[in-house]
């Protein structure tokens, strides 16, 4: 399809904890009228529908009124959801930590909104953003891995984001690491999500509590119950040797599964997102260790291990980039 006359895509990002929504320039750029807001998956799936209609309809009015433009500026919307998910029918087969199964997601979003849509996995479009406009520009083989409620991954080969045959590429977080492990949400067992999403972060500390090891996490929690992923960097960050253990660990399990990808993959470049990068060098030091300890020296050596350069917007660009490939065939 050719291009249209409108200046701005919308981009939005659907996380298990929080959603994102934004409005992109169309040939790239920061995103404008970004809003935040909680997911609240509990409160069930038409309200959390809702809320993403409701933020895109003020995202684009914020825009139009800055502007001076009509809803004709707008091309549509770009929308990244957990998956698995099918992108041709625009539906969200399963996804643990929402709970949806053969869900319309994009055909909700659009019929609400009046816009055109399109549906792809969180995780590609955050990798596709970093490629896009993000540490992976100008980079052919880029690997992505968002660390959040679940881990996600995305894979651009050569520069073109990889599907694979049902839109299933790319679950780095469901590569088994331990074949007798922790159970995941997703009912399989040993996952690397169970070691290194932010809630198994959390549960891993709270473990460890129990057995009263001296920390820093209870005060800062208030409530050794309420500790989160959060707390656990915190802490690290004010020099707390329990929750230096406990994040060491997580970096630990997370380069043994890194190291397979980029054996498998060979990536000129490997980029981690997610509220675990606030951690810095305490993650990303010892986990350059492990991973040099068991990938390929050859591999390991040409792959630059970078955090997230996009300041959480990565879904939102990369959500867009999404949508400008699907609808016009390149970004």
């Amino acid at each position: 399809m050719s291009r249209s006359k409108a200046d701005w895509i919308v981009g939005v990002d659907i996380g298990g904890t929080n959603i994102k929504v934004g409005v992109v320039p169309f040939d790239g750029g920061t995103p404008l009228a970004v809003r935040v807001e909680r997911t609240e998956v509990q409160r069930g799936a038409k309200f959390v529908v809702d809320r993403v209609v409701k933020m895109i309809q003020d995202a684009i009015e914020e825009v139009a009124k800055a502007e001076g433009a009509g809803t004709d500026a707008f091309a549509g919307i770009g929308i990244g959801s957990p998956g698995p998910l099918d992108r041709r029918t625009g539906t969200v087969i399963s996804t643990p930590n929402l709970g949806w199964r053969n869900f319309p997601l994009r055909d909700l979003i659009r019929n609400a909104v009046g816009l055109p849509a399109t549906l792809d996995n969180d995780a590609n479009a955050a990798t596709y953003g970093e490629w896009w406009q993000g540490a992976g520009r100008d980079v052919d083989t880029v690997v992505g891995v968002t660390l959040g409620t679940g881990i996600g991954g995305g894979i651009v080969l050569n520069g073109v984001l990889h599907h694979g045959a049902s839109d299933a590429a790319g679950e780095l977080g469901h590569m088994t690491i331990d074949s007798t492990g922790r159970k995941c949400n997703c009912g399989n067992y040993g996952c690397l999500e169970a070691y290194a999403s932010g809630p198994a972060i959390a549960a891993r500390a709270i473990e460890g509590l129990e057995a009263e090891v001296p920390s820093l996490l209870p005060e800062l929690a208030g409530d050794p119950n309420s500790i989160t992923a959060e707390t656990v960097y915190d802490a690290v960050v004010q020099g707390d040797p329990y929750a230096t253990e406990v994040l060491h660990d997580t970096a630990k399990f997370l380069g043994v599964g890194l190291a397979n990808i980029i054996n498998i993959i060979n990536p000129d470049l490997l980029v981690i997102s997610g509220g675990v990068t606030k951690a810095g060098d305490h993650l990303f030091e010892p986990l350059r260790a492990e991973i040099r300890k068991r990938a390929f020296r050859v591999a390991e050596q040409a792959c630059k291990i970078v955090p997230s350069s996009l300041n959480g917007t990565a879904g939102i660009i990369g959500a867009v980039a999404c949508f400008k490939k699907e609808t016009y065939g390149s970004v």
